[in-house]
């Protein structure tokens, strides 16, 4: 193993850990600040507790809400890591090699008898 794959496996740790702890904020932050919108029309309106109760029950939701969205996402990433480690999808980094438009620009060069055109220069870029 070799110190770039070392470092890469700490990323993707820290990312992890990160993702963890914004949802954790998410949870806590959106009654809060719910509360403190209702508290802030209640004084501004004087209309008791109804603005509070409120807004804490939006905030309560937009929590959970964005928890939701925060694991739906994280989860996404996950399976596509997985499918990755598992060899089902190339990396990222990698441009895609679709077979079946390489076998149509194939049997287009050889039906139009092109040996000087794109993609004569297309196979020419590209040897070093």
């Amino acid at each position: 193993m070799s110190f770039k794959d070392i470092l890469k496996q700490q990323q993707s740790g820290m990312e992890a850990l990160a993702t963890t702890g914004v949802i954790g904020l998410h949870l806590v932050s959106g009654p809060l600040v719910g509360f403190a919108i209702g508290y802030g029309l209640d004084y501004w309106l004087g209309t008791g507790p109804w603005c509070k109760l409120c807004f804490l029950l939006l905030g309560i939701a937009a929590g959970f809400l964005n928890v939701y969205r925060d694991t739906q996402h994280l989860l996404k990433k996950i399976a596509a890591e997985d499918a990755r480690r598992k060899g089902l999808v190339p990396p990222p980094d990698t441009p895609p090699t679709d077979e079946a438009s390489t076998a149509r620009r194939t049997a287009e060069t050889q039906q139009s008898g092109e040996t000087d055109g794109r993609a004569g220069a297309e196979n020419h870029d590209a040897q070093p």
